[in-house]
């Protein structure tokens, strides 16, 4: 019984220990992965989507707490973010779109910053319509977030808070939303997000599956950029 007892202890549990003790500190602190379930941020982030978290794009945190041990950057706008909702704590991507400081504003659906309406241009939406099923008629947009683009969906025929504001982002706060403008719960509601909440930027879909068909993969979507500037 002994011998059995050792030899798990040295073929499974310790290689398994060891290996926690690795990577619980890394994806804390260092790189994650988080699978998307909604579609709040269509049509750059589809449901099924695997994406890359890097934790070291803003600071060097202790593991497992919210305590940074070093900050070389600063959330930017445009940038997308990995953060916990201030409204029930579960771990979110969004869009920022609001800085400390910033005043944001929205008139259906056009948004604005600092009293300046970004610019918007219109995209075909039928490749498109197979994955955003939630609306009948969506329109598909580029917005020029300053000088960084990405795209977004607007979902005409859902109720939806399409003018807000104007809003001030308070100190150490930052504004988010979701690309699809529509379907997305967001500092429109739970306000902003304190910045010591974003935990990272998510930069890469690693791969992605289509829930709705048995899971089928979507190979063009594995690997692919979220760079806000490639839209």
């Amino acid at each position: 019984m002994k011998s059995v007892l050792r030899s798990l202890w040295r073929e499974w549990i310790k290689p398994a220990a060891l290996f926690f003790l690795v990577m619980a500190p890394l994806r804390s602190a260092v790189v994650d992965w988080n699978w998307v379930p909604t579609g709040s941020m269509k049509p750059t982030i589809m449901v099924g989507d695997l994406v890359f978290v890097n934790k070291l794009a803003y600071d060097l945190k202790v593991p497992f707490t919210r305590t940074r041990i070093s900050t070389w950057a600063e959330p930017s706008r445009g940038d997308i973010a990995v953060l916990f909702s201030p409204s029930d704590g579960k771990r979110l991507v969004k869009r920022v779109i609001g800085l400390p400081g910033d005043t944001i504003e929205m008139r259906r659906d056009v948004l604005f910053v600092n009293g300046i309406q970004q610019g918007y241009s219109i995209r075909d939406s039928r490749p498109y319509l197979r994955d955003i099923p939630e609306s009948a008629n969506p329109v598909i947009a580029v917005e020029r977030l300053g000088e960084r683009e990405h795209l977004i969906a607007v979902l005409p025929d859902r109720a939806a808070m399409r003018t807000f504001g104007p809003f001030l982002v308070p100190k150490d706060h930052y504004f988010v939303m979701g690309d699809s403008r529509d379907n997305s719960e967001d500092s429109r509601y739970f306000g902003t997000v304190a910045r010591q909440s974003i935990v990272g930027r998510a930069t890469l879909v690693l791969c992605s599956f289509d829930l709705s068909h048995y899971f089928a993969p979507r190979f063009a979507r594995f690997f692919k950029s979220l760079n806000p500037e490639g839209a």
